[in-house]
């Protein structure tokens, strides 16, 4: 029998199982791949919405809006010439002393320049419309001028514009030339002859004929303008025929 005051030998501690260990360390490696997945899974989320946050914040300017925005400058840069061209035309006016009445003269007294007037006045109101209907589809987004055979319309219409602004510079210019050479070899001919009638009224005619210059300039630069927006509307009549 063993003596009270012996105790127990203690057990050697059991040596730790290699398998159970490597079982413990597999196990915690998943337990943080999975941490880092779902670490990883949370930060695509989260970048995913911020680029999705950020389209939506961003608008999306599309070839067409493009393509609308050009054309709206084009027919407002035509607009704002042919406006000129017509205040300077509609302005201007001369007298001149004649023998026993002062004789007045603007662009109704000359069929050219009534002719060029008719011709800005139909541009004007041509593209006053066009720059109010393109105004409000860059505004609104909603296309008001496809389908339905409007881009056809819109293609022959600009096409007649072109054409009759084209004769109204050549009326304009062609008048202003050959009306201020008349009246200055008429006058230098009187002259010649001791006869100043329009040698007095000639300052006043030369700024008239200045004026009138204005005007056809004007009207050209909106033609200038038009040929652009005739190639804008055949290649958008080209697109949607396609």
């Amino acid at each position: 029998m063993a003596r009270p005051d012996q105790q127990p030998e203690s057990q050697p501690d059991e040596a730790p199982n290699p398998q159970q260990t490597q079982i413990q360390l597999s196990s915690v490696s998943q337990t943080e791949d999975s941490v880092s997945q779902i670490e990883d899974h949370s930060q695509v989320q989260i970048a995913n919405h911020s680029k999705s946050s950020t389209a939506k914040s961003t608008p999306v300017i599309t070839t067409v809006q493009l393509s609308v925005i050009g054309s709206l400058t084009i027919r407002a840069a035509t607009w704002i010439c042919l406006l000129a061209s017509l205040i300077a035309l509609a302005a201007n006016t001369s007298s001149v002393n004649g023998v026993y009445k002062e004789v007045k003269i603007g662009f109704s007294n000359i069929y050219a320049y009534r002719y060029s007037m008719s011709t800005i006045v139909i541009g004007f109101v041509y593209t006053s419309v066009h720059v109010s209907v393109e105004f409000y589809q860059v505004i609104t987004g909603k296309s008001l001028l496809t389908g339905n055979g409007i881009p056809k319309i819109i293609f022959y219409s600009d096409k007649l514009l072109l054409s009759l602004l084209a004769t109204g510079v050549g009326a304009a210019f062609g008048a202003t030339y050959d009306l201020k050479k008349n009246f200055d070899d008429l006058d230098d001919l009187l002259v010649f002859f001791d006869d100043p009638i329009l040698s007095e009224a000639r300052p006043k005619l030369d700024n008239f004929f200045s004026v009138a210059y204005v005007s056809a300039g004007f009207l050209l630069v909106a033609f200038l303008c038009s040929i652009v927006s005739s190639i804008l509307s055949s290649l958008a009549l080209y697109k949607n025929t396609k």
